[in-house]
This record gives structure tokens, C-alpha cells and sequence, in this order.
């Protein structure tokens, strides 16, 4: 047998690779300890609602049978819950497939560019790289606030998309909707807008925890009124699917129609149909989430900021904070501190933070056991 090394594409061998936050099983491993707490992945803090495991008990006997070709039920289900034609949503195995679909299907390799803000969720600038179409990242302000000129300014006739992100991973920050409106009317028509909403349920602000508020926020009621505009949305925050991967697109019909033929067949498994269609009608689980988040969200500030932590103002389910001045540890010392007590937060590294971290919102008890360690390291 040849020595020889199996040679793959150059866009390949330079690629690196997307950094996840470090699991449970790593870490009780690694330190020996039984009792985890997670607060690193932005997950849901109620963990799966009782319907979509009653669902899930129930489809587990059919695990053998192939899934309805495109999913028809669970495709007329998401696009009753936004008010659009089935036509125009595309399931994914996660937002993430719907990321590499839109790219794949849209930009010509070595033609077209993309233009996004840094930092951002690096999977746009990976499956970009990967598919041989160059990324053209922006800085954020300073606040993390979006510089809407510059990121024009980077947009040209070979401009294949453009990816916001709002509320923004990892500041928080949502910009108002009026000016993700002016920046679709603003591109040219050769260029698709997407607008990754993973986060969007998290900057409602009635009481109801639902969709009151969302109107100042999303362009997804006004979607209709754009062609030139994709909005991903998820299953693995607000609906707490994330280890079944399911997430969805909804745009032109047209486009959607091309990303259905893409798509590889199957990809959205059976057990992640049934939990999404029990997801969706469980209104009093998502409820009880969203009020879960908007009162931990406000506890953590409130806490940290009389530490002397900087919190970044946030309209999802984390806040990104920036140590105190006088700190005895410096983010990765916090970091390291954290996770030999048994807590995972995120550190931001990987997006060019090292300075920063981002805690995920946990339960009442978790938020409490994090705050107090937090106290105890830091005196």
C-alpha cells in the first residue's frame, strides 16, 4: 500500500474547523466530577417539553421507516406558525444545513463573495471557504453594534449573500427592525439578505413571554414584501431541540423550491419531525421558557454588574461580559477556575475575544450556583 498521503481540495486542507462549546461528558471526565452545570451552548434551561418526549416515546417504534420525502406536515406546520405558504420553508438538520444549502445554491464558486460582520457565527466563513467563495467580514463597532455603511460599502454586483445575524451571537445585541428593512431596499437585487433569527424568540418583551414585542425586532411578518430576503429560524433554543438538529428557512418560493431539489433526502430524521410538530403545539412550554430566560437574563446582569463585570446589553438567551479592572483572574483563568468547580461557560476565542466570555442562561438553581462560584473566585 502506497505511503502516500490521500490528497483533498486546497479549500480542505486549510480549513478550521467550527469550535463548539466544551460538553458534559468532557468535562466530568476530564475533572472527575459528577455534578455539571452548563452554561456554555445557549440551550434551553428547561431542558425538553413533556410533549415532545411523550411524542418522541411514541415515533421511537417507526425509527426503522423513512420519513415522508420533504417533511409535508412539518413544512405546512412552521408555515401556519408565520403566516407563509408551505412552499416557502425548507427544513434542515439544523439552521446550519439551510446555511450550506443557501450558500451552495446561490454563490458560483470563485465568482461570487459574501459579506457578513466580524465576528460572526463562523459557520458562514467555513461553509463559505469550503465551497470556494470568498468571505468578506466586517468589523463591528466597538459597542458590537453594526456599522450598516461599511458593510454596504463591501457589497458589490457579485455580492451572492449577505448574513445578519439579529439578536447578534455572541454581544446579544438586536438591532431595530426598521434598520434590517432599509438594508434589504439598500442591496442590490442580485443579492439575497439573510437574516439569522436563532435567537429572535428571546427579544420578546410581553409578559406572555410570546410574541409581543417581536414586531420592533423581526422582518419576518414583513417578509412578504421582499424577494430578495431568506430568515432562518430553530428548533434547538426556544423549543430546546438541540440535540435532534432541526431548524428551517423561510423565503421566495422560488429559491425554496431550488434548496428542496438540493437538499440530500431524508436529512430531517423522523424522531426530529414528530418532536418539532409536538414543539410547535406546545404553547405553555415555550411560555414557561421564554420567562425562564427574561428573568435569568436579568438576574445574571443584575449580579454581575454589581460585581463589576461590563454586561453587554442582550436579547437572547446569554450575555457577554468583560471581567471586572481589578479582577485577579483574567477571562481564561475564570474560565479554567469555573470548569474545575463542574461550570461550563463559553470562552470567546474563537471569535477573536479572548478578553470576553458569554454565559448561557441556566435554570433558577444553576444561575444561582454560578453566581456564587463566580463570588467565591473573585472575593
Amino acid at each position: 500500500m502506497s505511503n502516500a498521503p490521500l490528497s483533498v481540495r486546497k479549500a480542505v486542507e486549510g480549513l478550521e474547523p467550527y469550535v463548539p462549546g466544551k460538553s458534559i461528558d468532557e468535562i466530568r471526565q476530564l475533572y472527575g466530577l459528577d455534578n455539571i452545570i452548563k452554561m456554555a451552548s445557549n440551550e434551553n434551561p428547561l431542558g425538553a417539553s413533556p410533549l415532545v418526549q411523550k411524542a418522541l416515546a411514541r415515533a421511537a417504534g417507526q425509527v426503522f421507516r423513512y420519513t415522508q420525502s420533504g417533511n409535508p406536515r412539518l413544512a405546512h406546520a412552521v408555515g401556519a406558525a408565520h403566516g407563509v405558504g408551505p412552499e416557502c420553508v425548507v427544513l434542515g438538520n439544523g439552521s446550519d444545513e439551510v446555511i450550506d444549502l443557501l450558500i451552495r445554491c446561490k454563490a458560483e464558486p470563485g465568482v461570487h463573495n459574501i459579506v457578513t460582520f466580524k465576528p460572526c457565527f463562523s459557520l458562514y466563513p467555513i461553509q463559505g471557504k469550503l465551497c470556494g467563495v470568498e468571505t468578506r467580514r466586517i468589523p463591528l463597532n466597538d459597542d458590537f453594534t453594526f456599522d450598516w455603511a461599511k458593510l454596504l460599502a463591501a457589497v458589490d454586483e457579485n455580492t451572492a449573500l449577505v448574513f445578519v445575524t439579529t439578536p447578534d451571537n455572541p454581544s446579544g445585541y438586536c438591532p431595530p427592525v426598521e434598520q434590517v428593512e432599509a438594508l434589504a431596499k439598500a442591496l442590490p437585487k442580485s443579492a439575497l439578505l439573510v437574516i439569522d433569527e436563532a435567537y429572535m424568540d428571546f427579544a420578546a418583551s410581553g409578559a406572555d413571554g410570546l410574541e409581543s414585542g417581536l414586531e420592533r425586532y423581526s422582518l419576518l411578518p414583513r417578509i412578504k414584501q421582499f424577494d430578495n430576503v431568506a430568515i432562518l429560524r430553530t428548533f434547538s433554543k426556544s423549543y430546546g431541540l438541540a440535540g435532534l438538529r432541526l431548524g428551517y428557512g423561510i423565503m421566495p418560493a422560488p429559491l425554496a423550491e431550488y434548496l428542496c431539489r438540493a437538499r440530500p433526502p431524508f436529512s430531517v430524521n423522523i424522531l426530529a419531525e414528530a418532536a418539532g410538530l409536538a414543539a410547535l403545539g406546545d404553547m405553555d412550554f415555550r411560555k414557561a421558557t421564554l420567562a425562564a430566560v427574561h428573568a435569568g437574563r436579568g438576574y445574571l446582569s443584575r449580579e454581575l454588574q454589581a460585581c463589576g463585570f461590563k454586561v453587554y446589553p442582550s436579547l437572547s438567551n446569554f450575555i457577554m461580559v468583560g471581567l471586572p479592572a481589578d479582577a485577579k483572574l483574567d477571562a481564561d483563568g475564570l474560565f479554567g477556575a469555573l470548569l474545575r468547580r463542574g461550570i461550563i461557560i463559553r470562552q470567546l476565542k474563537s471569535y477573536g475575544l479572548p478578553q470576553l466570555l458569554r454565559i448561557s442562561v441556566g435554570n433558577e438553581h444553576e444561575n444561582r450556583e454560578f453566581v456564587k462560584a463566580v463570588h467565591e473566585l473573585l472575593g
